[in-house]
């Protein structure tokens, strides 16, 4: 596979980098799960030095070797790939100056502490310079990255590899008319409720974890390469592919969201756990990217999750442990997954509703990274939109501009990879659909060895061999088409297709 003795001395360099990589994804998981709140003292030092070593044996040790073979036409397939992915992580770190790299990691630390502190209060002028801060080094280091049409160019391809603004735009244009006919159609209608008694009663943390365990071997996540812990937000962390962590939280009442972001977790690790073996230990290891690793999780919580097909198969489980959802039936507890209703915050929303705040948040980005709006006008400026989007309005900055942590570390381009993952499951039903079999009939005979080995087929198995949209069209037919998504939700939402 990797034949040119260049390559082969730039993966014998890279053991290294990807060992350091490793021993942060260990200590980040560790510092969200079982660290000791003192041990942040001594684990921020570790973190940060390890960093820069890694930093410095990239571009000291490969970068020069890696340089020489950017425009080589005498390298495979593979080959090609290892010097895609680590001239882009060199080029990120050569291009931008290092007084915007030391600032903005300065800049995470103190801007998100002053954001945990101020966001429950409400105070924005507290966060304010901070943010006016950040957003004029994110335009600086757009400026020094190089970008085609806008500013945001560049800002999105550090996590989405070759997205632009003008890629955001056309899906927005496409699906935000779609969404709010749909929305308004079942408000109107009342099939799907906008609330539920189940979401106030109260759960056994212990039952709710077996509830959890139980759906986990149902989809066959591997306890003998993972774990399921508890974390104060869900996450997964991708040590290698023979190691990923996956968390959730309990909250002692509405248990669908802890299932639910057991069920979305298991999409990212499982994503991490099948790609190619081939491929461990060197830079292809991995997800190709946040959008596509996003349609992962979501195609799995709310595609397969949230179906009727599902609600049949976890029914029992749930009834087994739960007890009181016994007095419900299957097509009430399916209308509890499936609530939909305006809501001011992101992560409470609904998958019909979801891709408006995200849209929200795109739309402020672009335009303050452009230059269009000001950072004092911000808040006024996100509740009006909230308003137009969903007809509600935020009563302070905490349910508004303040609500989300991305801004205060520094992820301005990040947003829209959330979008661009629900859009891309929806597209991978409609591919296995065709291809291999009814997506409910699968479920409803608990075939889902068949759904794991497509995914692993179509996606998982070629890591990042591919860039992102390359692999979107090689694997599916054709690039990231929202027509796909916009069917899942009326088929869904309208017609009640099942």
């Amino acid at each position: 596979m990797f034949e040119d003795k260049r390559v082969v001395e730039v993966l014998e360099k890279y053991r290294a980098l990807w060992s350091i990589e490793h021993a942060l994804s260990l200590m980040g998981w560790d510092s969200e799960t079982y660290m000791p709140s003192e041990g942040v003292r001594g684990r921020s030092i570790a973190s940060a030095e390890l960093v820069l070593l890694h930093r410095r044996l990239l571009l000291d040790n490969i970068a020069p070797i890696v340089e020489k073979l950017v425009d080589s036409e005498t390298l495979n397939l593979y080959e090609k790939a290892i010097v895609r992915v680590l001239w882009r992580e060199v080029e990120k770190i050569r291009k931008v100056p290092e007084r915007i790299h030391y600032e903005l990691a300065k800049l995470r630390v103190e801007a998100s502490k002053v954001w945990r502190n101020a966001r429950p209060k409400g105070e924005f002028n507290v966060f304010k310079p901070y943010l006016i801060r950040i957003f004029e080094l994110k335009r600086e280091e757009a400026e020094h990255l190089g970008y085609y049409d806008h500013p945001y160019d560049a800002l999105l391809d550090l996590y989405e590899e070759g997205l632009r603004d003008k890629d955001v735009k056309a899906i927005f244009s496409s699906i935000v008319p779609t969404i709010k006919r749909v929305l308004e159609r079942v408000l109107g209608e009342g099939y799907y409720p906008r609330a539920h008694m189940l979401e106030n009663i109260e759960y056994d943390v212990g039952e709710l974890e077996r509830v959890n365990r139980e759906i986990l071997n149902i989809l066959g996540f591997p306890w003998s390469k993972g774990r399921l812990d508890v974390s104060a937000h869900p996450f997964t962390t991708g040590l290698s592919i023979w190691d990923v962590r996956i968390t959730t939280r309990y909250e002692g009442r509405d248990f669908r969201r802890s299932m639910f972001a057991v069920i979305h977790e298991f999409g990212h690790a499982l994503y991490d756990l099948q790609v190619d073996e081939k491929f461990a230990m060197t830079p292809l290891e991995g997800g190709v990217s946040l959008g596509v690793h996003e349609s992962q999780s979501r195609f799995w919580e709310n595609i397969i999750g949230r179906s009727l097909a599902f609600t049949k198969i976890v029914k029992p489980i749930i009834d087994k442990h739960l007890k009181f959802t016994r007095d419900f039936d299957i097509e009430e507890i399916y209308k509890y997954f499936n609530i939909v209703r305006p809501s001011l915050i992101r992560v409470d929303s609904d998958e019909v509703t979801y891709n408006l705040h995200i849209y929200l948040r795109y739309s402020l980005e672009r335009m303050i990274v452009g230059g269009e709006i000001r950072i004092d006008d911000l808040p006024e400026i996100w509740d009006d939109m909230m308003e137009e989007l969903l007809g509600i309005r935020p009563s302070n900055p905490s349910e508004g501009v303040m609500q989300d942590i991305h801004w205060s570390i520094t992820a301005i381009g990040y947003f829209p990879t959330y979008t661009i993952g629900n859009l891309l499951a929806a597209q991978i039903k409609a591919t296995l659909d065709r291809e291999v079999g009814k997506l409910s009939q699968l479920i409803e005979s608990s075939m889902f060895d068949s759904i794991r080995s497509f995914l692993r087929g179509k996606i998982h198995i070629y890591g990042k061999l591919y860039p992102p949209k390359d692999l979107i069209v090689k694997s599916l037919g054709e690039p990231l088409n929202p027509e796909y998504f916009n069917k899942y939700l009326e088929d869904k939402y309208v017609y009640k297709v099942t």
